[in-house]
């Protein structure tokens, strides 16, 4: 195997959840991190956690990764390190009615999923670029592959994420970096949290993964180059319903699932 201990990971929303366990996975295989939270108490405490197992070099920086232009100040703080796999991880959702949320919370999420994700790959996919070198890992959703009412910002932004790596994936062929866009369905991590409690993600119990199963299996298509990473059979069989159904009727199939799920 490749020895790695020279290699650099830059992890986003590192502190807990996929990000953390990707970050473990990294540790394992001697990448040497930069872990990137907001919450500077728990990304002490995954430093901590990660050190237990792994001897290897880690570098956090506490931002807030929802601000405008934050990627041009996380590349300042870098200082010219050589970056070899970058892993866009970071995001929350919102659960309502697009009409009646809060838009400084829509933007943050804006930026997050969409300007702080594309503009960090802009700074540093050159590098890697003319190394001929890297792996990138962006973190979208089952949610991206159809339009989700009462979600409508998570289910657009993810679907960027998805449609941006698959494109920018295919403009990097024969460069030697690679580009692969990971689309869990609910996963059992920090967002539960964060989006409310009646979003439907939060709910599905039967089709709940394993955070640690879900970073492996992305890690694992990161490694192999694979563009689109769906875990699970029933979520491989989800994301193609939309090529089945019509887009009235998977919407409104979407939205009916919030409703029942917000009333129970």
């Amino acid at each position: 195997m490749e020895n790695n201990k020279t290699k650099t990971a830059l992890v986003t929303g590192a502190a807990s959840g996929l990000g953390f366990e990707l970050a473990l996975l990294l540790a394992k295989d001697n990448y040497n991190l930069i872990l990137i939270d907001i919450d500077a108490e728990r990304l002490d405490e995954a430093e901590r956690n990660i050190l237990k197992d792994y001897q290897t070099n880690i570098t956090l920086m506490v931002k807030d990764l929802s601000l405008e232009n934050i990627a041009q100040d996380i590349y300042a703080n870098l200082n010219n390190a050589k970056i070899d796999v970058i892993i866009n991880n970071a995001g929350f959702g919102m659960f309502g009615n697009f009409c009646d949320s809060d838009w400084e919370r829509d933007s943050q999420m804006l930026n997050l999923h969409i300007l702080t994700t594309t503009h960090l790959l802009k700074l540093l996919l050159p590098d890697m670029v003319k190394r001929g070198s890297g792996k990138i890992l962006n973190l979208s959703s089952l949610a991206a592959f159809q339009p989700g009412p009462l979600m409508a910002l998570y289910y657009a932004s993810k679907g960027y994420i998805l449609s941006f790596s698959e494109a920018i994936s295919n403009e990097l062929k024969g460069t030697g970096v690679t580009v692969t866009a990971l689309c869990p369905g609910p996963t059992k991590t920090s967002f539960q949290s964060v989006v409310s409690e009646d979003a439907a993600e939060n709910k599905i119990a039967f089709n709940m993964a394993c955070p640690k199963e879900v970073a492996r299996y992305g890690y694992n298509a990161m490694l192999k180059g694979k563009v689109v990473a769906i875990p699970g059979t029933i979520n491989k069989f989800l994301s193609v319903l939309p090529r089945i159904l019509t887009r009235n009727r998977t919407r409104k199939i979407v939205r009916k699932i919030q409703d029942k799920n917000r009333a129970s």
